[in-house]
């Protein structure tokens, strides 16, 4: 005969699984790798702890073959994904992909580690990256303060992740410099495969008898935010759910806003695309990019595959600002 505290209560496998016992299991996590200098492409990280609970893991490409090193390069603040529930900046998938991407653009990386729920349910995700956010913004740490350049700062995220890039660049007063007297803008926020939802199916979305996927996007969302208004709804899940803030409200110069072919999030992150540059007009930028025959966040569980590489290209060029 089973314990009774064995008994399932929430069931989001693979991502998390909670007993009533409150055992929880997240299948998917993998042990975390610690940083150091990439064989691969030369990238140093490192981990600095930026409060009790949360730390960032910095990256810093090496200099351009004949450069001088004195040239500051674009800052890209990276928000992993994993649905609020699983996930770290120490994350081998993650520790990879910013390898990479620091590497590309070329950029100073820095990937922000934050609270988990159900042990500490939205907004503190939210909270932690707005401090991670301000923190990169006070160029406090010698990295940041030689070699980046604030005034080129990027938001970069998937899934949950990308979800946390838009709640941050839609509180623009809350993005302070060292002083904390002015708003900070952002030159650009890149929303890889974004997880937003809403009560109603748009475009292919699932549907009636078909609608479990959707049952476990609303599921999820509700148990990592309980306090959510409207269920799916509530403007943190649904940026154009009706009485959500104007997306012309942005703080960045730029969006783009990657989308996958195979991936149920697909229609939301085309809706986004849309009403940005509806909200904001033909300037400034506003770019979707669709990968074909590919599902979600595939890049980094595939990362040698085309389709990745290009993905990152193309992630690359929009941060360095060259031409597509």
């Amino acid at each position: 005969m089973s314990d009774a505290g064995d008994e399932v209560v929430h069931d989001f496998a693979p991502l998390i699984v909670v007993y009533k016992s409150e055992r929880i299991e997240r299948p998917l996590d993998m042990p975390p790798v610690q940083p150091g200098t990439d064989a691969a492409t030369g990238v140093v990280s490192r981990d600095v702890h930026i409060s009790a609970t949360s730390f960032v893991r910095l990256y810093l490409p090496p200099p351009p073959a004949g450069a001088g090193g004195g040239e500051k390069l674009p800052v890209l603040v990276y928000f992993h994904g994993g649905g609020f529930v699983i996930g770290s900046a120490a994350s081998p998938a993650y520790h990879r992909c910013l390898n990479e991407l620091a590497a590309a653009c070329p950029a100073v990386a820095v990937s922000v580690d934050y609270r988990l729920a159900p042990e500490h349910p939205v907004p503190a995700a939210y909270e932690d990256s707005l401090a991670a956010l301000n923190w990169v913004l006070s160029a406090a740490d010698p990295w940041l303060a030689a070699h980046g350049d604030l005034s080129r700062v990027f938001l970069a995220g998937d899934s949950a992740g990308g979800n946390i890039c838009h709640h941050l660049a839609m509180h623009r007063d809350l993005i302070r410099g060292s002083t904390g007297d002015q708003a900070r803008g952002l030159k650009g926020i890149v929303l890889i495969h974004p997880w937003f939802w809403g009560k109603d199916p748009i475009g292919e979305e699932p549907r009636g008898a078909s609608a479990a996927a959707a049952g476990e996007q609303k599921g999820l969302w509700e148990f990592v935010c309980p306090d959510a208004a409207d269920g799916a709804d509530d403007p943190r899940m649904n940026p154009t759910a009706p009485g959500a803030p104007g997306l012309e409200n942005l703080a960045c110069e730029k969006v783009m806003v990657c989308v996958a072919e195979g991936d149920v999030l697909r229609w939301r992150g085309r809706a986004y695309a849309e009403a940005a540059a509806r909200a904001r007009g033909p300037e400034p930028e506003v770019e979707l990019f669709e990968s074909e025959g590919v599902g979600h966040v595939f890049y980094l569980f595939e990362p040698a595959q085309e389709k990745a590489k290009e993905l990152l290209r193309r992630i690359a060029a929009f941060v360095s600002g060259n031409a597509k």
